[in-house]
């Protein structure tokens, strides 16, 4: 399969924006695993619909919270529309995880024995145009003189495995760059009623490919928040952790 006849009009594009990429917000908001569509060309990947709705398709509540939060801070969001389940784009291409034939327990039958082909027409299709996409606005953000802070954002599932997370929000870094992400830390840790956690449930480490990609080479500061699903169910939940990741995010803006 090569990467003309992967997507189709039906599609559409893999990218999707809220605004213009240059605003007077510092902020840029992505969210690499926002969408759950799958090409028309793969089908189903072999999942019932539930699968396809469930924490292993995509980050519940994200692409909801990345526009609530945008229109909060009037910042732009740069959101993937298709699925993680068909390529990661928060993992290097050739990770198991990039296409993985099996996501909590769950097979993924449309990902077993993929040829390098399939892999390239993916990669060609539906990961490139998304980097393409936050690098070109890092770029017209620059050109405008606009400072930039990326912000990542990821929602986790309150289970997995069997273990229950505790936290309301999570916090990554991995030590590079990362003064901005521990100052929101800290004044998380500030706010009533939440359990921060630092680095959890998810570490952020050599797995992680779209802040070390856009961030690290420009010296951006960054941040990547997760945010527990359950706090992302409704409306009234997304628009409360919009509110205190907008607080939390403009209190220590440097």
């Amino acid at each position: 399969m090569d990467d003309d006849s992967l997507l189709n009009a039906s599609d559409g594009n893999p990218v999707r924006f809220n605004r213009l990429p240059v605003t007077e917000s510092p902020f840029l908001l992505i969210g690499d695993h926002a969408g759950s569509a799958i090409p028309a060309s793969l089908g189903d990947l072999g999942l019932a619909a539930e699968d396809r709705r469930r924490h292993i398709a995509l980050d519940l509540g994200v692409r909801e919270l990345g526009e609530a939060l945008g229109e909060r801070l009037q910042a732009p969001f740069v959101r993937q529309h298709f699925s993680r389940l068909v390529c990661d784009c928060n993992r290097h291409p050739g990770d198991p995880e990039w296409a993985p034939a099996i996501s909590d327990g769950t097979p993924i039958p449309g990902n077993r024995h993929l040829t390098e082909k399939d892999t390239q027409a993916r990669r060609a299709a539906i990961f490139e145009p998304y980097h393409a996409a936050i690098a070109a606005a890092l770029e017209a953000r620059a050109a405008k003189g606009a400072p930039t802070i990326l912000v990542s954002l990821h929602s986790f599932t309150p289970n997995m495995s069997g273990e229950q997370r505790p936290w309301d929000i999570g916090i990554l870094h991995d030590g590079r760059e990362d003064a901005y992400a521990l100052d929101v830390l800290k004044y998380l840790r500030g706010v009533e009623g939440l359990c921060i956690g630092d680095n959890q449930p998810y570490e952020m480490d050599d797995t992680d490919y779209t802040v070390p990609r856009h961030a690290y080479p420009l010296g951006l500061p960054y941040i990547e928040v997760e945010v527990r699903q359950d706090h992302l169910a409704d409306e009234a939940g997304i628009e409360r952790m919009a509110q205190v990741l907008g607080e939390s995010l403009t209190a220590v803006l440097p």
